[in-house]
């Protein structure tokens, strides 16, 4: 029972740490402009730099999705819907989710990594010391790079997995392409585009906030691995959090 009632202590604590982390990161947001030079190094570590991992997982995704699928529709004679049932998959659900994980698992880590490092070496105190704000200076770009990038990286990842899934339809199924990309157009309606764009930008804003706060907690070298688990960790179940409730929220408007 005391374990129980000190795990539920620890919670609220972390949970009380990570909203005034936030109300600081917004306040920073939108205090100052920002050079673009250091936003664009951001987006490039962040963004740019994940699109290989994007590419590979949102085609083999699609050619998946498409396979798993025409083996169901196959039974009722309706591979046409293929097309339809791929695009819904991806840009409502599949897209979003698998990009932002594997951004957490991959950028958010490096972030943790990161700002850990220059914790337990006393950077980030030396940033004090010069009256530079850590959160201003290490977190704010990050945030921003996450905010440009998740959305970006999503519609890249949906076009990909939509490609995926033509290549099986054109290839098995023998549809043309103009029918193919007809049927993925008109399934889609801007509710879902929009979903899935509004979606990006949540996960984004959980990669970059997690991943920063935890950058902040460790006092020693062991303390860094541990916020890297950490961080991924607990990136994943808010994202999946998330969408979750957004899912419902769009299920009802």
């Amino acid at each position: 029972m005391i374990t129980l009632i000190k795990r539920f202590e620890e919670m609220f604590q972390y949970l009380g740490g990570i909203v005034l982390f936030v109300k600081d990161t917004l306040w920073w947001f939108f205090a100052k402009k920002r050079k673009l030079k250091t936003l664009l190094r951001e987006i490039v570590v962040i963004g740019v730099d994940s699109l290989p991992l994007v590419s590979l997982i949102a085609f083999f995704v699609g050619i998946i999705i498409a396979f798993q699928t025409a083996y169901q529709l196959k039974q009722f004679k309706s591979e046409i819907y293929i097309a339809s049932l791929v695009a819904l998959s991806l840009v409502r659900e599949l897209g979003p989710v698998l990009s932002s994980l594997i951004v957490a698992a991959r950028s958010g880590a490096s972030i943790t990594a990161g700002i850990g490092s220059m914790k337990i070496s006393e950077q980030v105190d030396a940033l004090e010391t010069f009256a530079v704000n850590p959160i201003d200076y290490l977190v704010v770009p990050k945030f921003i790079a996450l905010f440009v990038c998740m959305p970006l990286l999503v519609i890249y990842a949906d076009c990909l997995g939509i490609i995926g899934g033509y290549i099986v339809g054109s290839t098995k199924f023998s549809l043309p392409a103009g029918l193919y990309f007809q049927l993925t157009f008109d399934a889609l309606g801007v509710k879902d585009i929009v979903g899935g764009i509004v979606k990006s930008i949540c996960f984004g804003s959980i990669i970059a906030f997690v991943s920063c706060f935890e950058g902040f907690r460790p006092f020693s070298s062991i303390d860094v691995s541990r916020s890297v688990t950490h961080a991924v960790v607990r990136s994943f179940i808010l994202i999946i959090i998330c969408d979750c409730i957004l899912t419902a929220l769009f299920y009802f408007i």
